[in-house]
């Protein structure tokens, strides 16, 4: 099978950093496949996604979106019977090797969940509890880190005056922006988001669509969203998925406004899913 990578000088792309990286792709697969027992979520997947950029998957639901989300820190390890044919390289290693240090791997791709799940802690101790958790001790270091991840996920100025305060009594929006800050702590270089506006309202919405586009200059970024136009506001490259299969991956803007696959075209168009 074909190599799948977006033509990201078809169009003019929302952000120009993500034709000037020249690096290699972040994330790849190579015939991929992922299997619930004997059934195939994910099937013969072969794609390269660009560094610092957010790719959106989108696709209707059980069409293996999540499954191919969370295969990127190997989360599905934890499904009993889950297995995976092909390769899926991180920064160039295969992860699904054996050799290779889970942890390690889930430092460096963050996760954000569809709802908010903030510990029952104070504020500072959900931000450093990534960073303690690594060997981090020292109380003025771990500030520094606190400060920063909330500044860097919006924050920082609605929570400095309470930082010991229980996380629960944070409002929906700022839970997330919480949980989005969680996970900066620990510097990822890959940031996964499934479907993380969901439980939001719209202005809370709006305000973490705002955050993904400022992190996308600096992280790479995946997003599952059922919300095309979200997909269509948020990212660089979106990949549609159908039956766990790959039907188009693309610059956002061509795909949205000219897909290749007629299934894309009656998929954003809806005429199913």
């Amino acid at each position: 099978m074909a190599k799948i990578t977006p033509d990201l000088n078809q169009a003019v792309p929302r952000k120009q950093a993500v034709n000037e990286t020249g690096k290699r792709p972040v994330v790849s697969t190579e015939n991929f496949s992922i299997y619930y027992g004997s059934d195939a979520a994910i099937d013969n997947i072969t794609i390269d996604v660009p560094a610092q950029a957010v790719t959106a998957i989108i696709g209707p639901s059980g069409c293996g979106k999540s499954t191919l989300l969370r295969a990127v820190n190997r989360m599905n390890d934890l499904i009993p019977h889950c297995s995976c044919a092909g390769r899926m390289l991180v920064e160039g290693k295969d992860i699904y090797n054996s050799d290779i240090d889970v942890v390690n791997l889930r430092k460096r791709v963050g996760m954000v969940f569809q709802k908010p799940n903030p510990f029952p802690k104070s504020i500072f101790d959900n931000i450093a509890y990534g960073p303690r958790l690594h060997g981090i001790r020292k109380k003025n270091q771990l500030m520094e880190i606190v400060e920063s991840s909330l500044e860097r996920a919006g924050l920082f100025k609605e929570v400095s005056d309470r930082l010991h305060k229980n996380a629960l009594a944070l409002s929906g929006g700022q839970q997330q922006r919480l949980c989005i800050a969680r996970s900066l702590a620990i510097n990822p270089h890959i940031l996964l988001m499934d479907e993380p506006c969901s439980a939001l309202d719209p202005q809370a919405t709006a305000r973490i669509e705002d955050l993904i586009e400022e992190l996308g200059r600096e992280y790479t970024i995946f997003i599952v969203t059922h919300n095309m136009q979200q997909a269509a506001r948020v990212s660089d490259v979106t990949a549609f998925l159908y039956e766990g299969k790959l039907i188009e991956f693309g610059e956002t803007n061509s795909l949205f406004t000219n897909p290749k696959n007629k299934q894309t075209e009656d998929y954003i168009t809806g005429r199913f899913g």
